[in-house]
């Protein structure tokens, strides 16, 4: 359908475990690659695909052609249990998330997510909403920057680069990503700018991931698909970032980890079991010839737990 490569594609595809019946969720449509994957191994089954994004809602219009088994929703994947609802719709065979932005909207200067394009601070996934990364950059205070660049980020810079923004919007506000990269190249020493990488690629990836309320959502979205799967459901998510991961490690183990309660000085009774297991014990990574082919699909970390009582 188009050029974009879905990370992950059958590992994602094979941990689901499609029955060719069922009823599935791929909650990051995306450019379609995994939502197309899931329909060809799909019999009488069906696909609900979600996307924020009206770019990717759009692309893959062509889809619901070849595939009238296929429906899009053009929500946030945080609805995900409203929009069921309505459907009448209340437990599912499968759900996938692919938290990777998606590389044709790094290639969109508009969009305003790349620091090697000019453009507008925009990064809104779904340009409903109101705000940006212009109004956090310019109206946010001190403090709230300097959290958002650490804790979302890692950036060793935050506080420096937080200050020296607040210091620039007094005079006149930063309207450009060039204008936001020239900034934080002015804050970084000399040392740290011949580092491999961008200088700014930590900043953006804060602001993106702050704009988006990205982990808020993820939490919530989570918490809701493994209400919704049925026996032998499987939820499949995959990462790029360690605040995803980290997010996701700790729902699936809270979801599958028996707790005990001690009596006595030896004797140990056990709660009863959780409803859901890890079906791999250690995260799914791409392979080389993957990365090679796909420098984006580097980060990527895959996690899959399944439903095994109601």
């Amino acid at each position: 359908m188009n050029d974009h490569q879905s990370v992950l594609l059958q590992e994602a595809l094979d941990a689901l475990a499609i029955k060719p019946h069922g009823i599935y969720l791929d909650l990051t449509l995306g450019r379609g690659g995994h939502t197309e994957g899931i329909l060809q191994r799909l019999k009488q089954g069906s696909v609900i695909a979600f996307d924020q994004d009206d770019t990717a809602i759009k692309s893959c219009a062509s889809l619901t052609t070849h595939y009238p088994n296929l429906k899009l929703i053009h929500k946030n994947f945080s609805e995900v249990t409203d929009v069921l609802r309505s459907m009448n719709i209340s437990r599912v065979d499968g759900i996938l998330m692919d938290l990777g932005v998606s590389s044709p909207q790094f290639d969109i200067a508009e969009r305003g997510f790349s620091y090697r394009l000019d453009s507008t601070l925009d990064m809104r996934m779904d340009r409903r909403q109101s705000l940006t990364a212009y109004e956090l950059v310019n109206h946010s205070d001190l403090s709230t920057l300097t959290a958002i660049f650490r804790d979302y980020a890692d950036e060793t810079f935050a506080y420096p680069i937080a200050k020296a923004i607040i210091k620039q919007r007094e005079k006149t506000p930063i309207k450009t990503t060039y204008e936001l990269v020239a900034l934080i190249k002015e804050v970084k020493p000399d040392k740290v700018l011949k580092k491999k990488g961008h200088p700014a690629k930590q900043v953006f990836q804060a602001l993106r991931i702050a704009v988006n309320d990205e982990f808020g959502r993820l939490k919530s979205t989570l918490q809701q698909s493994l209400k919704l799967l049925n026996m032998q459901g499987r939820l499949v998510v995959i990462t790029f970032h360690s605040g995803e991961d980290k997010i996701a490690k700790e729902i699936f183990k809270e979801a599958t980890e028996t707790i005990g309660t001690r009596h006595g000085p030896d004797s140990m009774i056990m709660h009863e079991s959780k409803p859901f297991k890890l079906v791999h014990k250690k995260v799914i990574v791409p392979s080389e010839e993957e990365v090679r082919i796909n420098h984006r699909s580097e980060s990527a970390k895959m996690r899959v737990i399944e439903r095994i009582k109601l």
